[in-house]
């Protein structure tokens, strides 16, 4: 094998709280199979969209997300999809969908009607907070995940109202959390035989992104604030430059030696002001919290910072070990020394497209089953006839299937 998961059957019945799940297997060569309704995923109706013009094949979000998948359409809600389904199911090894609990128990095609078909069976159930307790039935967009998780309150200025973070990172979560208990029900249906039902909860995802926040509050009864509230010491944080910003943590916590070397740094390349830096109560923890050090550190630095590069001075902090980042905007990220000598962004095809643009890759390098993309996303119903013909379903039956609703 070339690929890791080569000969492992996955069936995406799933919409945005779990297409990249499917994404992360299908691109280490498991196939794929996107079953989608015939009006298509919502993720299909999801902006940015090719030329800012929306349409069914148009979303960067879908194509993104579906890579080498293969597509079909059916319509679960019909007696003849349902029944597809249930051949579909007789060749997989894994089914991910984030339907409402119940749904699809109430057509027939939950986990223990799939499982009687194939008992090694595993289903993947992504929801906003899993199939029990008072929210279960309880429907959320990401925005809401990140609320109900706790981390949209730890997003932002502690002055200011919380800020979400970029993307559906809630849904994001959930997706990858979701592959991760699913690869490993799969490791363990393989070894015994035995499928099981995997209940994943984007809101238990999203907390447990909060890191000991939960944990500082029931040891110690504190919030901890958003981390811009007080981690702004004078020589610590976000501060503006040429094209740009850079993130600083020269002080802070306790004696810094960066500390000492920022000072040198700044006295070598002339920074006007820079005397005023020095002096007893810069060694005072307290006085650097203060807004009279912010204040004066900030008026200082920022006047010299930009007129300088983040490029600069990412790189002659770099050389006098002073932690010192340049903050990335997308564009930069294309042109990271580091991402481009790994290779990080790979070929993005798509028919809509005149010549490939990129995309992110995998965040892993496997040196024996590397990871790779197959195909572009298919298009609505691409493998409709290619995957029933495997069941045996010919061209006459699949246009009478096509006709009655069934299939597209």
């Amino acid at each position: 094998m070339d690929t890791a998961l080569e000969g492992l059957r996955v069936l995406d019945l799933s919409g945005p709280m779990g297409n990249y799940s499917g994404k992360l297997f299908a691109d280490m060569g498991a196939d794929v199979i996107l079953v989608e309704p015939p009006q298509g995923t919502a993720l299909r109706r999801e902006p940015p969209f090719i030329g800012s013009v929306a349409g069914t094949e148009r979303s960067l979000n879908f194509a993104c997300q579906n890579t080498s998948k293969r597509g079909i359409c059916l319509d679960l809600e019909t007696a003849s999809g349902q029944r597809l389904l249930r051949e579909l199911t007789a060749t997989a090894d894994l089914v991910i969908e984030t339907a409402p609990p119940g749904w699809m128990d109430a057509r027939g095609i939950g986990h223990a009607a799939l499982s009687r078909v194939r008992p090694q069976l595993v289903m993947a159930s992504i929801t906003p907070f899993g199939q029990t307790g008072p929210y279960a039935d309880m429907q959320a967009t990401d925005l809401v995940g990140l609320a109900m998780g706790g981390l949209l309150y730890m997003g932002g200025y502690h002055d200011a109202a919380p800020t979400q973070a970029h993307g559906n990172q809630a849904y994001m979560c959930a997706a990858m959390y979701g592959a991760v208990a699913a690869m490993l029900a799969v490791t363990e249906a393989e070894a015994t035989g035995q499928g099981q039902h995997v209940d994943i909860s984007m809101q238990e995802a999203v907390t447990l992104a909060l890191e000991n926040a939960a944990q500082t509050f029931d040891l110690e009864g504190v919030v901890r604030k958003r981390p811009l509230a007080e981690q702004r010491f004078a020589g610590y944080g976000l501060f503006e430059c040429k094209d740009g910003y850079i993130y600083l943590g020269s002080r802070g916590i306790g004696n810094s030696p960066a500390w000492s070397r920022s000072l040198q740094w700044f006295k070598d390349e002339h920074m006007e002001g820079v005397d005023r830096l020095f002096g007893p109560e810069w060694a005072d923890l307290a006085y650097l919290k203060s807004p009279e050090a912010r204040d004066v550190f900030g008026e200082l630095f920022m006047r010299w910072a930009r007129q300088h590069t983040k490029a600069w001075l990412y790189s002659e902090g770099q050389k006098r070990l002073i932690p010192l980042a340049p903050v990335s905007t997308p564009a930069d990220l294309l042109e990271n020394p580091q991402l481009k000598a790994r290779g990080h962004f790979v070929a993005f095809t798509h028919p809509l497209l005149k010549a490939a643009a990129l995309m992110p890759g995998a965040p892993y390098v496997m040196s024996g089953t590397p990871w790779r993309v197959h195909r572009p996303a298919p298009a609505l119903g691409q493998h409709t006839a290619e995957v029933l013909g495997e069941l045996g379903i010919g061209a006459q039956d699949l246009s009478r299937l096509v006709s009655m609703g069934a299939a597209a």
